[in-house]
């Protein structure tokens, strides 16, 4: 009878956990959908999320901060269970995320990290390593040129930032700053915000064209930015991807299709996809497992149709199989 008590305690205590886990509700306060990269991440995490059969309480930002903090304010009213948050800019959260912190909300932070992460708690992050792609984008660029014989002709860069304050604009600007100077040859003549959008991109790439003689080289912090000034520069009559080389970051599959077009030259990698690393924390997290405040990176690399580009990471030619393969 004892032994039979013990099971059925084990088994209410395993259907208990059950029943609490498929009860669960999410909040997710994304910034907004700037571009294919943002759609295709709030695609891929909303849809896990209803998949668990959990309650989802989305709310889109429209790229302004102070929607997000009226959100995550709405989200500690609710009494939700757990805090998805990805931050429009990185400054300005600390008010707001100590009050998740007082309402004892696990709180895990997606893609974008905010400057204020040493002083709150936080149940897990992951994110992109904006400063080493930065630094790919800048890599590849010189050692492209040097592959095809331009290594000591001076080029003319241009550079389209993301949405100023942002902590992938802060990381990515940081990461070409600091290897470009291992490129003597790379000039940086201008540099500009384009928000990280495709109409915004084109706006800036065509006023480019417009106010500097010669430009060889541009470097999109995004590939929505990048695609859009491909419009402008075939408006110019040039031919985007030789007449200017272009870099653009991200890996979205209009990427792809560019570069296989011969528009666009490379992009470099910066997955969408955190549903993988998402909903396995979450089911640890109500098992009491807990993870330290280190932000988990995933693996990343660059692709482009030439292969065999030494910038310090994995180069991957494009092919049929991996443009087929490829989700957003």
């Amino acid at each position: 009878m004892k032994k039979l008590l013990t099971l059925v305690l084990a088994l209410a205590l395993v259907l208990g956990l059950a029943a609490n886990a498929s009860a669960l509700t999410v909040a997710f306060s994304q910034i907004g959908q700037e571009s294919d990269w943002r759609t295709a991440n709030t695609d891929n995490v909303c849809a896990a999320i209803e998949a668990e059969g959990w309650t989802l309480v989305y709310d889109d930002g429209q790229q302004k901060q102070e929607n997000q903090i009226k959100a995550l304010r709405n989200f500690i009213t609710q009494g939700v269970d757990y805090i998805l948050f990805t931050g429009v800019v990185s400054t300005g959260w600390e008010e707001v995320l100590a009050e998740v912190n007082e309402a004892e909300i696990p709180l895990l932070l997606l893609d974008r990290i905010p400057d204020c992460a040493d002083q709150i708690d936080y149940v897990a992050a992951f994110g992109g390593d904006f400063v080493e792609e930065g630094r790919r984008m800048a890599r590849w660029t010189g050692e492209y040129l040097k592959s095809i014989g331009r290594g000591e002709e001076e080029v003319n860069v241009v550079m389209l930032e993301g949405t100023t304050g942002a902590d992938a604009q802060i990381g990515r600007s940081e990461g070409i700053l600091e290897a470009l100077p291992e490129y003597p040859n790379l000039k940086l003549v201008a540099q500009q915000s384009g928000n990280f959008t495709r109409a915004e991109g084109q706006a800036v790439m065509e006023s480019f064209l417009k106010s500097i003689d010669k430009i060889d080289v541009l470097l999109a912090q995004n590939d929505d930015m990048a695609l859009g000034a491909i419009d402008a520069i075939k408006a110019a009559g040039l031919v985007p991807g030789k007449d200017i080389i272009i870099v653009g970051c991200d890996s979205v599959k209009t990427a792809f299709d560019a570069i296989v077009a011969g528009e666009m030259n490379a992009t470099i990698e910066c997955t969408p996809l955190y549903a993988d690393f998402v909903i396995p924390t979450i089911k640890a997290l109500e098992e009491g497992q807990t993870f330290d405040k280190t932000v988990i990176h995933p693996e990343e690399g660059v692709y482009d149709c030439v292969g065999g580009i030494n910038c310090g990471t994995v180069v991957s030619t494009l092919a049929a199989d991996v443009i087929d393969q490829r989700v957003y």
